[in-house]
């Protein structure tokens, strides 16, 4: 079965994360990193009620790190662990991350 990450700031910067041969995040594990990263950058809820969804975590996280997180093969680790916590943490081999959009799709 295919398992990609993919996060996008439109056509020509779109970033596509192969996590064929990568080992798997643990579910747990990945929710808390997603929950660390969030709280580390100070990411806002963005529903009135104050209630984070585990896409919204993911969706905040990749606008409050930007682009060149992403691009950058300096960061390429974090990145990778960013797909892999998006991928485990939702439970879905391949995910559609459209930043500006502010959209995740599965």
């Amino acid at each position: 079965m295919r398992s990609q990450v993919t996060v996008s700031w439109g056509v020509p910067a779109t970033y596509h994360f192969d996590l064929e041969e990568v080992q798997p995040m643990p579910h747990d594990l990945a929710r808390s990193w997603l929950d660390d990263q969030f709280t580390f950058l100070g990411c806002e809820p963005i529903r009135p009620t104050g209630k984070v969804l585990t896409a919204d975590k993911i969706l905040a996280v990749a606008e409050a790190v930007g682009e060149e997180r992403f691009r950058d093969e300096a960061h390429r680790a974090w990145a990778m662990a960013f797909a892999r916590a998006a991928s485990a943490a939702l439970a879905k081999p391949v995910i559609s991350i459209d930043v500006p959009a502010q959209s995740l799709s599965y």
